[in-house]
């Protein structure tokens, strides 16, 4: 890990205020509008109360925004020659990929710790390990999201990429049961998708697999299948990953 390289990376994204607005201010401005003040925020679920749980979810959106961030970044940086230019340095790939983790580890933390503090203050209520348990699977859970990204930036080798990853994470999010409960046809397919994995095993805590949804009706998930959501899209992205960088060496 070098330091130098992780305080220049953690500089050039706190100068992004467009970014860092996307990515923190607007999830706690949705947590806000959406679930303190609401007065249904109030009303038990589980171990805490409907602002924990909306206040997780808003969370999961900023955290894996940032890391999907960051994954892209590192791949249209790849792509534009700054790897060649790093490979005139003493700096090896894997320091850079140390680096390039812990960057988006700290970014991801920006929205957790934002809407967490702001749920807090905003009478999101709930046991104390219930906290630290989801914002820990959050927070971890959105690391692997920077494959994600990598997969965009690979493919597309543009600043352009970043931003239409991103831009795809808000639709995800609707079909991943992230932003209003779904049921029905709309929730079988939700569990096919990409964040409906991590977001109910951040609620879990919470829940421990119970759900309402828009109908009013009462349902259990077993933990294994938000898991098995999490370990397919991971190896489904990890082979994408390793696909799309054997094709770019294969064409330079």
């Amino acid at each position: 890990m070098n330091p130098t390289l992780v305080g220049l990376e953690l500089k050039r994204f706190c100068r992004d205020y467009v970014g860092l607005f996307f990515i923190a201010v607007l999830p706690a401005f949705m947590y806000v509008v959406f679930g303190a003040a609401q007065t249904f925020g109030a009303e038990d679920i589980g171990r805490g109360n409907v602002a924990l749980y909306i206040m997780i979810s808003m969370a999961v959106y900023g955290a894996v925004t940032a890391t999907v961030s960051v994954g892209g970044s590192a791949a249209v940086e790849r792509m534009q020659g700054w790897g060649r230019q790093l490979g005139l340095t003493p700096l090896r790939d894997a320091a850079y990929v140390a680096a390039k983790a812990i960057v988006a580890m700290v970014i991801a933390f920006i929205p957790i710790g934002l809407i967490y503090a702001i749920g807090f203050g905003t009478g999101a209520k709930g046991e104390t390990w219930v906290w630290f348990a989801s914002a820990a699977i959050v927070l971890f859970g959105a690391c692997l999201f920077a494959l994600y990204g990598l997969v965009f930036g690979l493919a597309f080798k543009s600043e352009s990429a970043v931003g239409a990853a991103s831009g795809s994470l808000v639709i995800f999010a609707f079909l991943g049961n992230i932003f209003i409960p779904l049921s029905g046809v709309m929730l079988t397919i939700a569990k096919f998708t990409p964040l409906y994995g991590l977001v109910s095993l951040a609620r879990y805590p919470l829940t421990e697999g119970y759900s309402v949804d828009m109908e009013g009706n009462l349902a259990h998930e077993a933990l294994w299948v938000p898991l098995a959501n999490v370990g397919a899209w991971t190896l489904i992205l990890t082979l994408l990953t390793v696909y799309l960088v054997r094709r770019g060496r294969d064409r330079q």
